[in-house]
């Protein structure tokens, strides 16, 4: 099982106006689904701007242990060479997922449906979260759980069936690991496996399983809601991809960027998939100006160029039905509603609970240890403005492991009254390794408690 690091914390400080054009690293949704597809299909797959963040290395390391052979090229591209559908080799010890909550949760779809026994480890955060809306429908699926610590836990061990059954599934809430989950299992169930969900996640496997020759449907039902059938056990063939910026990545320059007075930023080759754009759609009605610029089409995804300039902005509300398309980025939305005028309100954030941290109850109190005036409930929060940052900042917030958390305070600090430490950043190399000397070169003053740059 992952050994546990000793914490490094930061502090951030107001900053002069941030500047400059930068990449962020490829986005690690479609990171992991590139391995895992890569792996799984016949032939070779060619992977550029590949994440190279610690969450995406482990399932890098989990395919492999799975008899997938991966490599690093010198120019920096990947070189997959996969076991064919149907195919994967049991591990010859536990899949160690560390703190990678999408690959864990993706791979237990992918081998719980193989005849054979797998278990699944990772690091003290991740080991507190719930896998059981993965393993509920795996189960329906005649996947065993053989082992697992109370509430579906890890350390899970499972063990698949000799023939899986495809089924019918509605997933009972929006989540795109759930129902890549009971896709990816489904690739290896004779006939058709059908995934429904009432309200659309991000798409990057439907998008990636058809791009590697996958025989899949997508169809709205009465209810208008989406039906994608797989057709099972088919032959996946392996191709050349590149991995666009990550949106969840680029929010935290974003947001740096609209908050510093005066900062003007660019930040290319973002990935603009409709299912990943709440957090531009929500900023540009806070008044955020952000341009996008230069759309064009790359590895079967929308990217473009975006322009962002310091902004006052003021407070809205956010709809529910927004929450499946910027889930991740709620942490950073809510520090930048804590310098917009009024109130914003944000609402539909039940799966905040469940991700690396409870994010709801760690955004709420690192808000509050910084001066913000918020409130929150079951799956909403509320928070009420100071533009400017008067009075914000001075607390020391608890990141819970959580690498979003970390990044999304640090970015307060950097246009708040008074500097914001984070009580560790170590986690945030999880998925953006860069993020710290990133934000350097546009200029912003993140330190380490000693005063040497973090």
């Amino acid at each position: 099982m992952t050994e546990p690091f000793a914490p490094r914390p930061a502090t951030a400080s107001k900053s002069a106006p941030l500047s400059g054009t930068v990449r962020v690293p490829g986005d690690k949704s479609i990171s992991h689904r590139a391995l895992i597809f890569g792996g799984l299909a016949s032939g070779e797959t060619r992977i550029a701007g590949l994440l190279e963040g610690e969450d995406v290395l482990r399932t890098a390391a989990a395919m492999r242990a799975m008899g997938a052979a991966l490599a690093r090229r010198p120019d920096g591209t990947w070189q997959v060479t996969g076991t064919g559908n149907g195919c994967l080799l049991a591990p010859e010890g536990p899949l160690d997922f560390g703190n990678a909550g999408t690959g864990s949760r993706l791979v237990m779809g992918l081998a719980g449906a193989y005849a054979m026994r797998t278990t699944f480890v990772g690091d003290a955060s991740l080991s507190r979260r719930p896998m059981g809306r993965v393993l509920d429908p795996l189960r329906a699926m005649g996947v065993q759980v053989v082992e697992a610590a109370p509430g579906d836990r890890m350390p899970i061990t499972l063990e698949g069936p000799k023939h899986t059954a495809p089924i019918s599934y509605r997933v009972p809430m929006a989540s795109a690991q759930v129902k890549s989950a009971v896709l990816l299992a489904g690739l290896n169930a004779p006939g058709v496996t059908t995934v429904i969900e009432p309200v659309m996640t991000r798409d990057h496997t439907e998008r990636m399983l058809t791009g590697f020759g996958a025989q899949l449907e997508v169809t709205r039902g009465a209810d208008g809601a989406r039906h994608i059938a797989l057709e099972g056990q088919g032959r996946l063939a392996g191709r050349t991809l590149t991995v666009p910026g990550d949106p969840s990545s680029a929010a935290f320059p974003l947001v740096a960027a609209l908050l510093v007075p005066g900062s003007r930023v660019t930040i290319e080759n973002v990935l603009m998939n409709e299912t990943r754009a709440g957090l531009i759609e929500t900023l540009v009605e806070m008044g955020g100006d952000i341009a996008v610029d230069n759309r064009r089409e790359e590895g079967g995804e929308t990217v473009a160029d975006l322009t962002v300039r310091g902004s006052e902005l003021r407070g809205v509300a956010v709809p529910a039905e927004r929450a499946p398309a910027m889930i991740d980025e709620y942490p950073v939305l809510a520090v930048a509603a804590a310098f917009a005028e009024g109130e914003t309100r944000m609402a539909g954030l039940g799966e905040l609970r469940v991700k690396e941290s409870d994010r709801l109850s760690a955004v709420a109190a690192g808000l509050a240890a910084n001066g913000v005036d918020c409130r929150s409930g079951a799956d909403w929060l509320t928070v009420r403005g100071r533009p400017g940052g008067a009075g914000l900042g001075g607390g020391t917030v608890e990141t819970h492991l959580d690498h979003r958390i970390a990044m999304a305070f640090l970015v307060m600090g950097l246009a708040s009254e008074r500097p914001v430490t984070v009580d560790d950043r170590t986690m945030i190399a999880t998925s953006f390794p860069d993020f710290e000397p990133l934000m350097a070169r546009l200029g912003a003053t993140i330190a380490a408690p000693d005063g040497v740059p973090a």
